[in-house]
């Protein structure tokens, strides 16, 4: 614990120190940390196609809410440029009780990767940076019918002896993805030490393979059904900041 928090001061300081000598920054420098809650807009119509054959109710279309972390610091040999890195995950469902029977589709999306971002160098007092990220992430839709009764020696019957009737069925679909997302975000410090975010982006992602349960391959998945996105996104980060 002790060494984190002297490795703390010790970054903290030699930043101002690096951030008073001009010499080494004629642009905006130091970094931060925070929390990055977005807002992502899939396209989930395939979903919402089956749900409305099964007699569910839908999922929103309008997107749904996600949470996440990111952190960059300008490299300051390469004027205007920053690195960092990101994750979030968010997920949206839906329930219904139909003849006492539980039926539940929660629809999960969460990633993470290396971020690279330009700050634009003729706007001050701000930082408004173009960039993007570039990882992978996972798209994962777990599928539930039950009547909400289970026991333990019930679960192992049921494994053991297929013949068994069961009214519990459970089912996970996973999308693997890379991906690159380009964004713009506005950075604006109300604090030496803290700044407030505002940004839009697209993610977008390249994999079609799908896999059930314990990575048993899923044939026929509708084309449409992926995890590009719009997203919009805010933020509070905590560093020290300069532009």
């Amino acid at each position: 614990m002790y060494k984190k928090i002297i490795f703390a001061i010790l970054f903290c300081t030699g930043t101002m120190i690096y951030g008073q000598s001009g010499q080494f920054f004629d642009a905006p420098f130091g970094g931060g940390i925070g929390y990055v809650p977005a807002w992502y807009v899939p396209n989930i119509d395939p979903i919402n196609t089956q749900l409305s054959a099964n007699g569910m109710s839908e999922l929103s279309s309008s997107g749904f809410y996600s949470s996440g972390i990111a952190g960059f610091l300008y490299v300051g040999f390469v004027k205007n440029l920053r690195v960092g890195g990101m994750g979030y995950g968010g997920s949206i469902s839906t329930s219904q009780n139909i003849e006492d029977v539980n039926r539940e589709v929660v629809y999960s999306l969460g990633g993470g990767g290396l971020t690279l971002e330009y700050t634009l160098p003729f706007i001050k007092d701000i930082g408004v940076s173009v960039g993007a990220a570039i990882g992978s992430g996972s798209l994962e839709l777990d599928i539930y019918r039950n009547s909400g009764d289970f026991t333990w020696e019930g679960t192992w019957e049921e494994l053991s002896d297929p013949n068994i009737p069961s009214e519990s069925y459970n089912r996970k679909l996973k999308n693997s993805f890379w991906m690159i997302t380009p964004s713009i975000n506005l950075d604006y410090p109300i604090y030496r030490f803290v700044s407030l975010r505002l940004g839009v982006g697209y993610q977008l992602t390249f994999a079609d393979e799908w896999t059930a349960d314990n990575d048993q391959p899923v044939a026929n998945v509708p084309s449409n059904l992926n995890s590009n996105s719009f997203f919009i996104q805010s933020g509070i980060f905590i560093g020290f900041f300069s532009f």
